[in-house]
């Protein structure tokens, strides 16, 4: 499989500086470790070497075998990854935003789908057991339609369809147009 996104190990430099020990040595003291749990790793290396936890993270998972952040090569990896009625439903969700504007990328960020203009996003989708958490990155935007979104679990940056909603496209639709032209000021 192909190195996706930023690779962990571009971490090993700075751990190495800030703790003035080679990688070789880490690893080593990962593999006394190898039989906790992925907390009391992360636990162990911040509180008995004052590891950070993004370094914690970076080197736990890479000793567990991720050698990436990114676990997707391709927005279609994706979609074949989850469910099949979440996949239709963000699937549905995104068409008719991405007629807005020629340049709307469907792409892959925090390993999941977002719709991105230029270098900012318009909406993400995370999928959960029971929904989709969907955010349409703008606490402005989600206020602006709040009262639109009533019947939906609304939080402070997100809110929540069910898996097989049937999608509001007139209102998706105004409020991509909202994020857009936040984007295009």
């Amino acid at each position: 499989m192909t190195q996706l996104g930023k690779s962990r190990d571009s971490h090993f430099p700075s751990i190495e500086k800030k703790h003035g020990k080679k990688m070789s040595y880490w690893f080593g003291v990962m593999k006394k470790i190898s039989d906790k749990k992925y907390p009391e790793q992360i636990t162990f290396l911040r509180t008995k070497h004052n590891f950070s936890q993004a370094h914690a993270n970076a080197l736990v998972m890479y000793a567990r075998g991720s050698k990436s952040t990114s676990k997707f090569e391709s927005v279609k990896d994706y979609f074949s990854s989850i469910d099949k009625t979440q996949a239709k439903t963000i699937k549905a969700l995104y068409k008719p935003i991405m007629k807005l504007h020629k340049d709307i990328e469907l792409t892959i960020a925090w390993n999941q789908p977002v719709l991105k203009l230029e270098n900012s996003y318009i909406f993400g989708a995370g999928v959960a057991t029971k929904h989709i958490l969907i955010n349409p990155f703008s606490k402005s935007v989600l206020n602006k339609f709040s009262k639109k979104l009533t019947d939906l679990k609304v939080s402070k940056h997100t809110f929540a369809i069910p898996n097989d909603w049937k999608v509001d496209e007139k209102l998706m639709v105004a409020m991509a147009k909202a994020r857009i032209a936040e984007i295009i000021k």
